[in-house]
């Protein structure tokens, strides 16, 4: 027992003795590097090599006249027409989304182009009630129009450099920290009486309350086609696109309002599925014709 207190005492004053060498050194200003100021050149650096990131990219709309392109009268005959905004030409293969210009008051409108199927006498471009609307077009009057279709392109955005802090080059040197006198060994003695201590047991923490459970959203049906859904039409009005929608789920379908925007001009459109097989597809487009939406098209999303 004597010789076990003997080892005891001896590993104490070894403990004592050492922390009293760390604190001394913390005296003479050689331990606690973490506790000086930065440097202000290693900030500077900092906030530069963050501003010479690489510039991102952004997905827009642009122009593809290339596909397609149109500068020549275009005509609403007065009547009423379902679908939103449309233009029709002779000779489009496959349906497109383009932009549609009044050229004699330079408004403009985002809609769909198809195919005319009758080739009536007088302006080719036939436009819809809702894009002549949009574009203060008066019934039987042919105007001047430019139809141009939309691609959707990667275009690089260029981020704004960072500059340097104001008055980064004169900044002060930073001050160095100042070793305040300590008594070694009576601070490393209450530093290890502290540690004998037991720890008080602290309070056992309330259980978190449970979450709420929250239903599941229901998965989106996978498909293999390459456009497995319906666009039954796009609309510069959003309330137009909404009645459409409305007028679909009365029949049992079940469509998608989309917003999106083109050149700063918004416009919604209203988009079935998707459909899982060819057939199911078929079934469906065959409703909304039904209903009178013929110019609906198959659309990737």
């Amino acid at each position: 027992m004597g010789h076990q207190q003997t080892m005891t005492r001896a590993w104490r004053i070894a403990i004592l003795l050492g922390a009293a060498a760390a604190l001394a050194a913390c005296e003479e200003g050689q331990g606690f590097d973490f506790l000086k100021k930065k440097d202000a050149g290693e900030e500077v650096a900092a906030v530069e090599s963050a501003g010479a990131e690489a510039a991102g990219t952004e997905e827009r709309e642009v122009e593809a006249p290339d596909v397609f392109q149109a500068n020549e009268d275009g005509l609403w005959d007065g009547r009423p027409s379902l679908g939103g905004v449309w233009v029709a030409y002779p000779g489009v293969k496959d349906p497109e989304r383009v932009v549609i210009r009044n050229l004699s008051n330079n408004k403009t409108v985002i809609g769909a182009l198809f195919r005319r199927e009758r080739d009536n006498p007088g302006p080719k471009l036939q436009l819809s009630s809702d894009a002549a609307q949009t574009l203060d077009m008066i019934a039987g009057q042919p105007t001047k129009m430019s139809v141009v279709a939309l691609r959707t392109e990667a275009v690089p955005v260029a981020q704004p450099a960072i500059s340097k802090p104001a008055g980064s080059e004169s900044l002060p040197a930073p001050d160095s920290i100042e070793a305040q006198p300590l008594d070694p060994i009576d601070k490393a003695k209450a530093a290890l009486d502290k540690t004998a201590k037991p720890a008080a047991t602290a309070p056992a923490a309330a259980p978190a309350p449970k979450p709420a459970q929250v239903a599941a959203a229901p998965a989106r049906k996978s498909s293999s086609l390459s456009k497995p859904f319906i666009q039954i039409g796009i609309f510069s009005v959003k309330a137009n696109a909404d009645n459409t929608a409305t007028s679909l789920r009365g029949i049992g379908i079940l469509p998608s309002v989309k917003q999106g925007s083109s050149q700063g001009k918004k416009f919604w459109r209203v988009v079935v599925g998707p459909s899982g097989s060819s057939s199911e597809r078929a079934t469906l487009l065959k409703k909304v014709k039904d209903l009178g939406f013929n110019d609906a098209y198959f659309v990737t999303n």
